[in-house]
């Protein structure tokens, strides 16, 4: 999980734009450090947010800037991290 990490796949759930699902595949990255922080862009960029991770690394929790959670339910392996939320599935590989 302490990496960073290239959106490659985006499954929308609800209705989205071409060009937003193109902007995520394009410059879609998360990096999760040791100390709980979380930078990156998925449908906008994250300068300083937080994640949480429990139940065993099935749940993810990413906080943006001012706080606002952003839940999902995750699968991770050694070079794959897929969040599920209510939006999309995104997968992403280690960089």
């Amino acid at each position: 999980m302490i990496n960073s990490w290239k959106v490659t796949a985006v499954e929308p759930k609800t209705p989205i734009s071409d060009s937003l699902k193109t902007v995520i595949l394009t410059d879609g990255t998360l990096t999760f450090t040791k100390d709980g922080h979380v930078t990156g862009f998925l449908t906008r960029e994250i300068t300083n947010g937080t994640y949480a991770l429990t139940k065993g690394g099935k749940n993810l929790v990413i906080k943006d800037e001012v706080g606002t959670p952003y839940p999902c339910e995750s699968t991770i392996t050694n070079d794959e991290l897929v969040l599920d939320t209510k939006e999309m599935k995104l997968t992403l590989k280690k960089i």
